[in-house]
């Protein structure tokens, strides 16, 4: 779990850095293409059919719509927002699930994991800072994207159990390549022929992205859920870091807080839910 947050929060700098010299619907659309490639390689090696009545079924509609929101604004916030903040926004996406999957599951909630939620909710709204003189409303974007992610993980609770993980990720890069362009219709900016700087940086992208959803799926399907989830906290880290050291970022009191409550709701909420399944 380490390990794919590590390298999701290097696919995320390589993305951030390759758009300085790329348009951001160009980036998607080429990160897309290159995970969708290696994804299919690999369903060809597992024999596992990439178009089938599981895949084309309703859940895995909505969950490409989701999966469309997320990517494009979060590739939105990491290119025009600090990446610090991007990612500690990012890490409200297991409260909105939990909340998601009480409202649309019908799953018990009780009223400290709701409490919880809600202080978790309160650390994004510290740190996009609405009615401050730091507001941008371009802080925003990671928010939506946060959103969208979290959708995509309900739809895929209710995925069909057939589609295997290589045919998820396939199908997960085809809504990064919808979501560019979608971008460049509406953005309207002319794509450009990319050198062998960015080019080399958008390879290292989708080299860490496929095999930080690889590490994610093993750590999933074969650790205690309870055990291995905590440590999704430690992109924050990962990403603030990165911020830090490469895009001479810096963290401001907002960040620092509203991380704080985020990672303290999340934690918070995974060890009551042990509890209460720990005691029927």
């Amino acid at each position: 779990m380490v390990a794919s947050m590590a390298a999701f929060a290097v696919e995320d700098a390589f993305i951030k850095a390759t758009s300085h010299n790329l348009p951001t619907a160009e980036i998607l659309m080429l990160f897309g293409a290159g995970g969708a490639i290696v994804f299919a390689i690999c369903a060809a090696i597992g024999r596992q059919r990439l178009i089938s009545t599981e895949v084309l079924s309703p859940v895995m509609r909505v969950r490409a719509v989701f999966e469309v929101t997320g990517r494009l604004f979060y590739a939105l916030a990491i290119t025009l927002t600090p990446l610090s903040a991007a990612t500690v926004i990012l890490q409200a996406t297991p409260l909105v699930v939990v909340a998601g999957a009480a409202l649309v599951f019908g799953e018990h909630v009780g009223l400290r994991r709701w409490t919880a939620i809600l202080i978790g909710l309160a650390g994004v709204v510290v740190i996009i800072g609405p009615g401050s003189d730091s507001f941008s409303a371009l802080s925003v974007l990671a928010m939506i994207g946060m959103l969208g992610f979290a959708g995509r993980d309900l739809a895929s609770r209710a995925a069909p159990r057939g589609i295997g993980t290589a045919v998820l990720g396939f199908h997960g890069f085809l809504a990064v390549i919808v979501a560019g362009a979608i971008y460049a219709v509406w953005d309207g900016t002319a794509l450009v022929r990319p050198e062998i700087g960015p080019l080399f940086m958008l390879t290292g992208a989708v080299l860490c992205g496929v095999s930080a959803y690889a590490c994610l799926m093993k750590a999933m399907r074969t650790g205690d859920v309870s055990a291995v989830t905590p440590f999704r906290y430690s992109r924050l880290l990962f990403g603030v870091g990165f911020g830090l050291l490469f895009f001479g970022e810096s963290l401001s009191p907002s960040i620092i807080l509203g991380s704080g409550l985020i990672v303290f709701s999340g934690l918070f909420i995974l060890w009551r839910g042990k509890q209460v399944t720990g005691s029927g």
